[in-house]
């Protein structure tokens, strides 16, 4: 066991750092270090000792000691915590699955829905031709550079000196402007009254978000955007400012600056709350999150909720659907997009209870197909011809999806006709699954993965299958999931956080940041613009408001 001494040195080199701020800062940093890999270990020795004990048991059923009825729900047990430690987490569908699909037709395929340079296009070559930077790139800033030598060159016909002709020849690179840290002074100037003398008046300071303070406005934003957006550890970020010469800037203040930041912007992230509220068709996902210090409970809980043009998070110490129930019960939302997770229906019936006294319209709920392929997709190790049946189908089914994706991306306005003829092709697939569960169901064990799959996709066979009815309405609950996408790699990165203002701060700058990336907006350009408007007093706007600023 080392010491605590040799402790620190061996976290002091793996920094890769040559100074530190202080000791007290250092040893704080070993023990965060230490707290993360203590959460990294106990995560995979709990998966591992279940590995270990399921495979104990299976070896006493091949000894003959267990009854045999149970093997296989135990060896598919193993298997599914054997992926959560080493398996991939994408669920697309290789090429090799695609192509021995065996509801593939040719009717599934939707004139229009791919162009014939496109690839996979019959008959079309699919090279294209190399194009320009700045035309594979149209918003990046173009500067121009001129080439030329220091003499000009001598004719290889005559020997003479040339002339420049006035032509040119363009070729482009992408290239980078590696980043500066660098120490702004600010020399304000004095004013003296030529008549009487009296008095001095200093130019005013320029507005600040922590007035006085020893960081810029610019760096406070490019800290947030970095660890919110990026997802960039504050450490790292250290790191990099060190390789511009400003070595040794303290991480608390860093941190204390996007505390200050996103509790300027609240007005916007309450702005966002409405906008998703006045939704009709609503997302809905939660996602645990791990409270290291400062509150009763480590285990947390990130809500999202998610429109069209904004994304909106919560930050709970529970995952009751009591947190559902306020939010729906102050919303326009008449279809819930979610899991089928029993906290989501406690909150709509308790809308609806709410609702039906104020004659308002109800809200509906809808289910998530992707969770219903992924448990026969689970179920493919352990019953790999039963599963086949299910995802075969649900591939020709999200096969027709992806081509209505591409046509409604070609014309944003596709009538609703058309959508819902290209989604009553899929019913057929949907029925010949609901047959083949209800027939098949009770052949296997309850505990079998494949019955649980099928009883799953029965159950909510209604919530599953509402969105062939209602163009507005998502086949999955994937754009939730993806919202909640970077709080969950941060969550990986930095295990957690360190106080429920550190868990306020990320819900307010994960939700302005994922309302960034829903509108198309560049975090960087939209921070400074807000902030610019804070400081003249001028009113605040959300990521879709600037959109539609910028577009005017």
């Amino acid at each position: 066991m080392l010491s605590v001494r040799a402790q620190v040195i061996e976290f002091f080199e793996s920094q890769n750092s040559t100074e530190f701020v202080d000791k007290n800062e250092l040893f704080r940093l070993l023990q965060k270090s230490q707290l993360n890999e203590k959460y990294l270990h106990q995560d995979n020795d709990r998966l591992r000792s279940k590995v270990n004990r399921l495979e104990a048991i299976i070896q006493e059923f091949m000894q003959g000691n267990l009854d045999i009825s149970m093997e296989k729900v135990l060896e598919q047990e193993r298997r599914a915590y054997q992926a959560a430690l080493f398996g991939k987490s994408s669920e697309r569908s290789s090429a090799e699955e695609i192509a021995a699909n065996s509801t593939a037709s040719d009717d599934l395929v939707i004139p229009g829905a791919d162009d014939p340079g496109e690839a996979g296009g019959s008959g079309v070559s699919t090279h294209k031709r190399l194009r320009l930077p700045s035309v594979r790139y149209p918003k990046a800033e173009v500067t121009e550079v001129h080439v030329a030598p220091e003499r000009a060159p001598q004719c290889p016909c005559c020997s003479k000196e040339m002339k420049d002709s006035g032509l040119t020849e363009t070729s482009e690179k992408v290239t980078v402007i590696p980043r500066k840290v660098l120490i702004e002074r600010q020399i304000r100037h004095k004013f003296g009254c030529p008549h009487c003398h009296g008095a001095i008046v200093t130019a005013a300071l320029p507005p600040s978000l922590v007035p006085g303070g020893s960081y810029s406005d610019a760096l406070l934003m490019d800290v947030a955007i970095a660890k919110y957006f990026d997802l960039m550890p504050i450490q790292r970020y250290i790191r990099a400012a060190e390789r511009c010469g400003v070595i040794g800037l303290p991480s608390a203040s860093l941190i204390e600056g996007t505390h200050v930041l996103a509790s300027r912007l609240r007005v916007v992230y309450r702005l966002l709350k409405q906008e998703v509220l006045r939704e009709k068709v609503l997302n809905a996902d939660e996602t645990p999150h791990r409270m290291l210090e400062g509150a009763d409970r480590d285990s947390w809980f990130f809500w999202g909720f998610l429109g069209k043009t904004a994304a909106y998070f919560e930050a709970h110490e529970t995952r009751s659907g009591d947190v559902a129930s306020e939010f729906l019960k102050a919303s326009l939302c008449e279809y819930l997009v979610s899991d089928v997770y029993s906290g989501y229906a406690k909150a709509v019936r308790e809308t609806n209870e709410g609702r039906a006294v104020k004659t308002l319209p109800s809200i509906t709920c809808v289910y998530c197909n992707a969770h219903a392929r992924r448990y026969f997709k689970k179920a493919k190790d352990a019953f790999a011809a039963e599963s086949q049946f299910f995802i075969d189908r649900y591939m020709s089914i999200y096969f027709l999806e992806s081509q209505l994706k591409k046509l409604r991306t070609k014309d944003p306005h596709l009538p609703t006709e058309r959508v819902l003829e290209i989604r009553g092709k899929m019913r057929q697939f949907y029925e010949q699954m609901k047959a083949r569960a209800e027939t098949e169901q009770f052949a296997y064990s309850d505990k079998s993965s494949i019955a649980k799959a099928m009883n799953y996709f029965l159950k909510n066979y209604e919530g599953l299958t509402l969105f062939l009815t209602h163009a507005d309405l998502p086949i999955d609950n994937n754009a939730a999931e993806r919202i909640l996408r970077n709080p969950v790699i941060g969550r990986k990165t930095w295990y957690g956080t360190h106080s429920p203002q550190g868990a306020e701060t990320a819900v307010v700058l994960f939700s302005i940041f994922e309302s960034c990336k829903l509108n198309g907006v560049n975090p960087q350009a939209y921070l400074k613009r807000l902030v610019q408007s804070l400081h003249r007093g001028e009113p605040l706007f959300t990521p879709a408001t600037y959109k539609t600023a910028l577009n005017a």
